[in-house]
């Protein structure tokens, strides 16, 4: 018994080995005959990385989810997509409402692990409304998407592609089903299927803490100042992802579209960095400089408890802040008239730091074992490292080595700096006997 107090007592311990084991099994799903489109077996390799990108929410693959898998391996997919974005924990708190059971403190725990939040009170309320929220915006989603394609595809198609892409979306998963990796790059003018994939991405991107919070605005007429940082870091990200996008491919991949076209394209490619992986271009076509500007916003990622990944947008706002502030001369870092904690700051150095390590390390080993451009490889890396999805055409054709490296990026991603941030945001420091000297080093 100890040993599972002890085991549970620590939640960054117990999401790593459940979201492994969820990984597992849907590996082993995925390798079976019923699973693939021509009723052969998947070797395991694969199985492995198609199910450690689903339920890590990345969307990178290495053989094609609409043709190759069958509709049985493709609801293994959607299934592992939905438990990976809200986490393995909020799937059982679902379970545990069903069955009136009571949630114990140490659960509660691993939920507020499993939801990136500070405050241990009203866990499971939080809880409850992330499934409420999420099972709504995709219902809404889904149908909206079904009506678009219906037409094209016919009614059962249609339904269940809406209903695919529609979980996709919202988790920041980016797999799809239109098949040949194309993404959804032959609706890159279609008003409708840009506008409800790109609210789905946002919505599941800037984070369950952020939702909760703006539907209670109305009854306590404020917000927090994670909420007015999140919505503010999101919004110059997409405006300025945007400019920056139409400029660079303005006569490159964009020329062949209508005005309309090359601003829907340049939103939407601005949007998907969040962490989600559709495009509508061809990201193999764009220029070195496009793909370098998307793997800073991909490293960016979505927000704080949400279903994307990366260093989160708050990490680099306040950040921003602290460039500004030195940059100013003062000695706090504020905004919106309330200052930012210094261990903040340095907890947010702490996970950009070691988020760059990782990038360096998978890919200087990816450049010594895979032939191929390397910024393209750094562009595989950092998409799944902040578990985007989004592919220069590299994932497809890795070696069995690259696969295990970009696997093992993808599941660092999912979990690493959510573990490392909450560790460094709640763990409480012991208070030391002395200090030593302060002595002052030339910095720059």
């Amino acid at each position: 018994m100890q040993t599972r107090n002890g085991f549970l007592s620590h939640p960054p311990r117990v999401l790593v080995t459940g979201f492994a084991a969820v990984i597992l099994v849907g590996a082993i799903l995925l390798t079976l005959p019923i699973s693939s489109a021509t009723g052969q077996p998947t070797d395991f390799l694969t199985a492995l990385f198609t199910s450690t990108s689903a339920v890590c929410v990345t969307g990178l693959v290495v053989v094609d989810t609409g043709t190759y898998w069958s509709t049985f391996g493709q609801t293994v997919i959607i299934c592992l997509i939905q438990v990976g974005g809200l986490g393995f924990m909020t799937m059982a708190v679902l379970f545990w409402l069903i069955m009136g059971r009571r949630v114990t403190f140490r659960e509660r725990l691993l939920i507020q692990e499993s939801l990136n939040v500070i405050e241990l009170s009203g866990l499971v309320r939080l809880a409850r409304q992330v499934i409420i929220l999420t099972f709504s915006i995709e219902f809404l989603a889904a149908l909206v998407l079904s009506l678009r394609f219906i037409p094209d595809l016919g009614v059962a198609r249609g339904i269940g592609y809406g209903l695919f892409h529609a979980i996709s979306a919202f988790n920041n998963a980016g797999f799809d089903l239109f098949g040949d990796f194309r993404s959804l790059t032959q609706y890159v003018e279609d008003p409708v299927v840009n506008t409800v994939i790109s609210l789905d991405i946002i919505l599941g991107g800037i984070g369950f803490t952020v939702l909760a919070d703006l539907l209670h605005y109305r009854k306590r007429k404020k917000v927090s100042l994670h909420t007015k940082l999140t919505l503010l870091m999101t919004a110059l990200l997409l405006l300025l992802g945007m400019i920056v996008i139409f400029v660079l491919e303005f006569d490159n991949t964009l020329a062949p579209l209508s005005v309309s076209g090359k601003l829907w394209a340049s939103w939407f490619q601005s949007v998907t960095p969040r962490t989600a992986g559709f495009n509508t271009l061809d990201v193999t076509a764009l220029r070195p400089a496009t793909l370098l500007f998307i793997i800073i916003l991909m490293f960016i990622g979505a927000s704080p408890g949400s279903t994307g990944g990366g260093i989160k947008t708050t990490t680099f706002g306040i950040l921003s802040l602290a460039v500004i502030s030195l940059a100013r001369g003062k000695e706090d870092a504020e905004i919106f008239k309330r200052r930012i904690p210094k261990e903040q700051i340095y907890k947010g150095l702490g996970v950009i730091f070691l988020a760059q390590c990782w990038v360096v390390f998978a890919t200087l080993i990816l450049d010594a074992v895979e032939r191929a451009d390397f910024l393209k490889i750094m562009f595989e890396v950092v998409s799944a490292l902040a578990t985007v999805g989004l592919s220069a055409g590299l994932t497809p054709t890795l070696s069995d080595t690259g696969r295990l490296i970009i696997i093992l990026t993808m599941f660092f991603g999912r979990l690493g700096p959510l573990t490392i941030a909450y560790a460094l945001a709640t763990r409480q420091q012991r208070k030391q006997q002395f200090r030593y000297p302060e002595e002052r080093i030339i910095i720059g």
